[in-house]
């Protein structure tokens, strides 16, 4: 694991707040075809010190690098104070992105975005008896990633020209049950930035989409459900808790 002290976290912090009225900045921080990448230590120690029904994944900037922090909560939902935080550097993708997703009445959908979060391939196969409902929907997360990747820079311009980067995001809160994905195996998340329209601010804001790799993700025709698609994650702002 990548680790930040507390006074490392802070700086990180601080330095993306200042980053966020600069258009140039931000364009040179974030390409929009780029991910984050979580190891299995990552994820165990987040699940060993997570308290509350989400966790916080914080971005910062370190060494001209936008950083995703990881940040447990205590039972109240603050900010947990540990002795150090892992983070992740957003990287381009090593290899294609495959999401696959099992729907009811046993439609098993595969789909697979290139390294540029390109959409490349899309198969489906029927199997018997019928699955559960799957954690999310494979489409609905391959749309929010191509409209990230196709209309990132706009919505930074947009933020920063009308609104001087106040309303950009700083942290998000996430589901703590994305860590404990109902197929064993799990080795690594890729998260990913999304954009997708909120019914209560009326306008497009961004997520991170968690996409899960197993030891093996394959199905046999079982009634287990396989997805490794998990649910949205809420920005702050203007989301904030707390």
């Amino acid at each position: 694991m990548n680790n930040f002290t507390r006074e490392q976290y802070d700086l990180a912090v601080a330095e993306w707040t200042n980053c966020c009225s600069n258009f140039s900045r931000l364009q040179s921080l974030i390409p929009t075809n780029y991910i984050f990448n979580l190891s299995l230590d990552d994820i165990n120690w987040l699940k060993s010190k997570n308290l509350y029904k989400d966790f916080c994944v914080e971005m910062g900037v370190y060494e001209n690098q936008l950083v995703m922090m990881l940040t447990p909560l205590d039972t109240t939902g603050h900010r947990k104070d540990v002795d150090e935080y892992p983070y992740s550097v957003l990287t381009e993708l090593s290899n294609d992105l495959r999401l696959v997703e099992t729907q009811e009445y046993t439609v098993i959908k595969n789909a697979v975005l290139s390294r540029d979060l390109r959409k490349i391939d899309n198969d489906s196969d029927m199997f018997f008896p019928v699955a559960n409902k799957p954690l999310m929907e494979q489409d609905k997360a391959v749309d929010a990633i191509e409209l990230w990747r196709n209309e990132g820079v706009n919505w930074f311009f947009y933020e920063c020209s009308e609104y001087e980067g106040g309303r950009i995001f700083k942290k998000f809160y996430v589901p703590a049950d994305n860590l404990t994905p109902p197929k064993p195996g799990l080795n690594s998340f890729v998260c990913s930035f999304g954009l997708k329209y909120s019914e209560i601010y009326q306008r497009m804001l961004p997520t991170i989409i968690f996409i899960s790799f197993y030891d093996d993700l394959t199905d046999n025709g079982s009634i287990e459900t396989i997805s490794n698609t998990y649910d949205w994650s809420q920005p702050c702002p203007p989301f904030c808790q707390l």
